[in-house]
């Protein structure tokens, strides 16, 4: 089976593929990134995690609380539908929702767009999990996920993608949320977490399945 990294690596090289200056000015940006510790106040292991009340793409608002009524839950917070490294992870945690659910836990997905933009239809039928928006990710925040993207990003969106992102968000469009992935106890304290500041790569289920394993033992 293909990794989540796998894919995620193939996406990029297809970028810089086709955009070999841009893809060096990424690696670049994101390297000074890391070198501010972006993301390093992020809730560590061990910590509560802070409560949240978001609207689901039907205006429902789920809160934390109840997604930890019955057990363990995992929390990722992704930037957007249009990101496709964003897309691959939910498409491949979503392949791993029987064992996620086998193990007694609830997974949701957060990002900033409105709830009627967050999913197609089509996506909305693929996809068996919690979906929520984050408006101007107020709730990254709390969780010390949200990031001020580079006008570098932000240009490339706007130019060679067409996106607009305060639309699309109905808000800031320049705070997006560093991709990142928290395994909940029942109690809500953060048993694992995965943060990273490079966009490009994502928690692997496989570590994500192995923290709720170590959560039921």
């Amino acid at each position: 089976m293909t990794s989540l990294k796998e894919q995620t690596d193939a996406q990029f090289a297809k970028t810089r593929q086709a955009k070999p200056e841009f893809a060096h000015q990424i690696d670049e940006l994101l390297a000074k990134a890391r070198e501010f510790q972006e993301g390093g106040k992020a809730i560590a292991v061990g910590q509560p995690a802070p409560e949240f009340s978001l609207p689901n793409p039907q205006g429902e608002t789920v809160a934390l609380s109840a997604l930890l009524a019955d057990g363990p839950a995992v929390v990722m917070f992704y930037r957007g539908s249009w990101c496709p490294y964003c897309n691959l992870q939910l498409r491949a945690m979503q392949a791993r929702l029987p064992e996620i659910r086998e193990l007694g836990a609830q997974l949701v997905a957060i990002s900033p767009q409105m709830p009627d933009e967050s999913l197609t239809q089509t996506e909305r039928d693929a996809l068996e999990f919690t979906v929520l928006s984050d408006q101007d990710a107020r709730v990254a925040a709390t969780y010390g996920v949200a990031w001020k993207v580079p006008e570098l990003i932000l240009e490339h969106m706007r130019n060679d993608r067409g996106l607009d992102l305060s639309a699309i968000n109905n808000g800031n469009g320049s705070v997006l949320p560093i991709p990142a992935t928290f395994v909940l106890s029942r109690d809500g304290v953060v048993a694992w977490r995965y943060v990273n500041v490079d966009y490009r790569t994502r928690a692997e289920p496989d570590d994500v399945i192995a923290a709720l394993k170590d959560l039921s033992s």
